[in-house]
């Protein structure tokens, strides 16, 4: 994705469930939780980079003693900064008595983040400011233990306003109307009605205060509230819990959309929002992480019984394909399979643009994460060109011996067409100049193409704005001089906004919409725009059944009628080289990542009520001249 889009966020669990001399013996280190917890996060950092934040909760610590410790951070490199800041904080604690086997339980009292329940997160903020206070983990204080909770996750909740209300019936005075704060509140309600049931009912039975607090603690069913909790959530999360006597939960959307996965032995129970992350922080094999299926909870015990229960009905599973083609890291086996997959359909269209020219045509890609997808179509052009040595040989059997040896040299010509410097800074403010800054922050190598005589495939991994390609990417391309430049999409046409995590909320950043708006003025059927404005407003007023009337912009023309006016609108000023531009089908998305079929981006066809909400919500903004976010 050439275009920048901020997106997701990551999660990280950990709990130890030996003591800690275990670790000790075994790792050499009290602090394994800690930097296992360290590198999840470092290993998801991809996913967030706007700030990050982690929890740990003490168990079976002594009244008075500090049992919860919160460190947060929105420093340039969040995490790196964060566990600075704990190591400085235990090298203070520790200066003059280090930890070691014998005396870990008392350290553990003293030694702050030394616990066996470990939270951590990184953000990217798809809603509200970049403030440390919008940082995960949040903190909902009590002076009982089985009353605090932190919650973290990676979601986003479409139907807010309808959550704030429902704490207002509850009697609550909400302070701020974030997802983040009515979760943990909605949460925090009926953790407190339970803990109030248990203290009367445990009162009744003649139990001092100081063991009704005991019995509270062992009696705790996370299942039954996450159940009215979760209850009229509408969006897509993978949302964790700590409660501050040792408890924990996590728990994944109904249809899946948000990604979730665990690992649990006699040892460790590891919780991660990617499965690489866990591989890498504990040497697990594939086979052993699972997914957190689809409206179910893990539950985790403080004495470290792990359950399973669902929580919510299972849906239609759509999990979301933008995590399949860009967001999660590719070193995961299915996803790196899923991306080879989806260059190696792209070959068919790729081979008629260039009118079966390979001798005359070099492949690149941009960004780095297009690269999978990339060795997908060189793998597949190897394929398509065995089958025309065999076919041409086979028809004709008396070729001379130099073109039968020309056809077995002819070969892809892969080369590293473009690379990304450093980001260059300027304090020069006036748009001309800024964005011949911004292209000067790519460069080509040079002497790859005879000028004016060899095509250019360029593969990206997808387009949303079409911004960087115009101001930059065709302009640093065309010092090649080459005859005409033919630009791919491993992913279908971007043309619906999602509002799930990813932070893509306006129609007027999709540059296919704003191509469709483009013909239907050309076509004389601007009608259809002021139309589906009527219908979308009206639609808004609907709880049911709701329909996406956005998808008529679209219908009257065909997936390459928009291709070209795209190619059109992305041209810069005066570009004389053609351009050419390829999508992937949605069919072949589908072929490609069969169990990921969460596609509402490029069909319209939303998992949630919420989303066809939004998506009804974002054109009438659109209509409207109001840049407001659609959720």
């Amino acid at each position: 994705m050439s275009d920048f889009i901020e997106h997701e966020c990551g999660l990280a669990l950990v709990r130890l469930l030996k003591p800690f001399e275990y670790y000790i013996h075994k790792y050499g280190t009290a602090w394994h939780g800690l930097n296992v917890l360290h590198v999840l996060m470092q290993k998801q950092i991809n996913r967030g980079q706007d700030g990050a934040g982690i929890g740990t909760i003490k168990l079976n610590v002594a009244p008075g003693t500090r049992y919860i410790d919160r460190q947060r951070s929105i420093q340039e490199a969040p995490v790196k900064d964060i566990f600075a800041q704990v190591a400085k904080q235990v090298g203070i604690a520790t200066q003059n008595t280090p930890i070691t086997a014998k005396n870990a339980q008392a350290m553990k009292e003293v030694t702050p983040f030394l616990g066996e329940l470990l939270l951590g997160h990184v953000r990217y903020g798809t809603h509200g400011d970049y403030t440390i206070e919008k940082c995960h983990p949040f903190h909902r204080q009590n002076n009982w233990m089985s009353r605090n909770l932190l919650v973290a996750g990676n979601f986003n909740m479409t139907n807010v306003e309808e959550l704030v209300q429902t704490l207002i019936e509850l009697g609550q005075h909400p302070k701020e109307k974030t997802d983040t704060v009515t979760v943990m509140e909605k949460i925090g309600h009926f953790l407190d009605e339970q803990n109030e049931a248990l203290f009367q009912r445990f009162k009744k039975d003649g139990f001092s205060h100081q063991e009704i607090s005991q019995k509270i603690q062992s009696n705790i069913d996370l299942e039954s509230i996450l159940k009215p909790s979760a209850k009229r959530w509408d969006g897509g999360y993978l949302m964790s819990g700590l409660l501050g006597h040792g408890d924990a939960f996590v728990l994944r959307d109904p249809s899946g959309i948000r990604p979730g996965y665990y690992y649990a032995d006699d040892e460790i129970i590891v919780v991660a929002s990617e499965r690489p992350a866990i591989q890498a922080a504990i040497g697990a094999s594939f086979e052993s992480i699972q997914e957190i299926q689809p409206g179910s909870a893990l539950i985790i015990k403080k004495d470290g019984t792990l359950t399973n229960p669902m929580i919510l009905e299972a849906q239609e599973r759509k999990s979301c394909s933008f995590e399949r083609i860009y967001f999660s890291r590719g070193t995961d086996r299915e996803i790196y399979q899923e991306r080879l997959k989806m260059g190696e359909l792209l070959v068919p269209a790729i081979v008629s643009a260039i009118d079966n020219d390979f001798k005359n045509t070099v492949f690149g890609f941009i960004p780095q994460t297009a690269e999978s997808s990339y060795l997908g179509m060189v793998k597949g052009i190897d394929a398509h060109l065995i089958k025309h040595r065999v076919s041409t040989i086979k028809n004709n059997p008396h070729l001379p011996e130099e073109e039968v040896q020309e056809l077995l040299n002819l070969r892809a010509r892969v080369e590293k067409v473009i690379h990304k410097d450093a980001k260059i800074r300027t304090f020069i403010t006036q748009d001309a100049d800024r964005n011949a800054i911004v292209s000067a922050g790519y460069d080509v190598t040079y002497g790859i193409l005879q000028p004016n005589e060899d095509r250019l495939v360029i593969l990206d991994d997808s387009i949303v704005r079409g911004t960087t390609l115009k101001q930059s990417i065709f302009t640093v391309l065309a010092r090649l001089e080459p005859k005409q430049i033919v630009l791919v999409s491993a992913a279908p046409q971007i043309r619906y906004p999602d509002c799930y995590g990813i932070n893509m909320s306006r129609m007027s950043e999709f540059i296919a919409f704003k191509a469709a708006v483009e013909l239907l003025k050309e076509s004389g059927q601007e009608s259809i725009l002021e139309d589906v404005y009527q219908d979308a407003k009206a639609e808004l007023l609907k709880e049911e059944n709701i329909v996406n009337h956005v998808k008529r912009v679209y219908r009257p023309f065909s997936v390459e009628q928009i291709s070209q006016k795209i190619a059109e609108l992305v041209r810069p000023e005066n570009f004389q080289i053609p351009i050419k531009i390829i999508f992937q089908s949605l069919e072949n998305l589908h072929l490609s990542s069969p169990n990921h079929t969460g596609d509402w981006y490029f069909s319209g066809d939303y998992p949630t009520p919420g989303g066809m909400k939004v998506v009804n919500r974002a054109y009438v903004n659109w209509f409207e001249g109001n840049n407001e976010r659609s959720y």
